[in-house]
């Protein structure tokens, strides 16, 4: 498959992901429609989680994801002032959301930036508490993966540094820099468990006199034998309940089993479907999705600007 298959995959399967997953956020599994049923547009018999939104229409998650894909490729760099202007611009005006809507945020995303316009030095916005871990840093990464052309570790400080500016604790910044990592890993066409398990070995190996990190690792999200997935917005949760996702056959089952999790269905379709768009490819993607995804004005000069760099 071309680099330019993936690479459109990647950040199409993410933003579709998202879209699918909007109507059915909040909803526990028993509560959503029969899996065949799970679709862009839901059944009739089923309440959206907003009515008030278009069928198509992506949420934080894609917008975000946009937000680090304009930066970096303005920037040619990681620059973390310019992107968190850009998030504040998406928040308060809708940058790079559809409609200029912006309808959903995380928590952790909105008090940080919060902080961040009333003057808080940078590096002290984002919380540190390890029971702040949401999946908001994970859920806008993929873009930093595709963009980046440094070595492993020059990524791995990237994705610590882009996590670190709204999920400051360890947990979050390694659940982070393991799915670009991973990303990295897929795009050079390994196997998809054999690149997970690559990804932490190299976490693992760049961190190796710090056994903090490495039991952060080993005993806080390599957890795959062990933990309950459950579709929720924990980071630790949203990365291992899209490797479930991702070992699917296709991208739309990919993102209907993301979205039968039930929960934060956006997110974790949003982050499973990246991967699997770099898997199975953008011509893998239903058409009916691709065609009912709002927005694609804005994503299509990003992504040529992004593949001008792969050339």
């Amino acid at each position: 498959m071309r680099l330019e298959e993936k690479i459109r995959g990647g950040m199409y399967g993410l933003l579709i992901g998202d879209a699918v997953g909007v109507p059915y956020e909040f909803n526990p599994p028993e509560r959503l429609p029969a899996y065949e049923l799970i679709d862009m547009i839901p059944p009739q018999s089923f309440r959206s989680s907003y009515p008030h939104i278009a069928y198509g229409t992506g949420s934080d998650d894609g917008a975000q994801a946009l937000c680090v894909l304009a930066s970096l490729l303005h920037c040619k760099k990681l620059d973390p002032t310019d992107l968190l202007n850009r998030f504040c611009n998406w928040y308060r005006a809708g940058y790079l959301a559809i409609d200029h809507q912006v309808f959903d945020i995380g928590i952790q995303t909105r008090e940080a930036l919060t902080r961040y316009v009333q003057g808080t030095p940078i590096n002290q916005i984002a919380n540190t508490d390890v029971s702040a871990n949401g999946n908001g840093a994970l859920m806008r990464v993929l873009p930093l993966a595709l963009w980046h052309r440094g070595s492993d570790a020059e990524l791995i400080e990237d994705a610590f540094e882009q996590a670190h500016l709204t999920h400051g604790h360890i947990r979050s910044k390694l659940c982070c820099a393991l799915y670009c990592l991973w990303t990295r890993q897929l795009l050079n066409d390994v196997d998809i468990d054999q690149a997970w398990l690559n990804s932490i070995a190299i976490l693992k190996q760049t961190f190796n006199n710090q056994p903090e990190v490495i039991q952060e690792i080993e005993q806080g999200i390599d957890l795959e034998s062990t933990y309950q997935i459950q579709g929720k917005g924990y980071v630790v949760d949203c990365l291992l309940s899209a490797k479930y996702a991702l070992k699917q056959n296709s991208y739309a089952d990919v993102i209907k089993t993301a979205i039968s999790l039930g929960h934060d269905t956006d997110t974790t379709a949003c982050v499973a479907g990246g991967l699997a768009g770099i898997v199975f490819g953008e011509s893998a993607i239903p058409e009916p999705w691709k065609v009912t995804l709002k927005g694609q004005e804005m994503v299509e000069p990003l992504l040529e600007a992004l593949l001008k760099l792969h050339v």
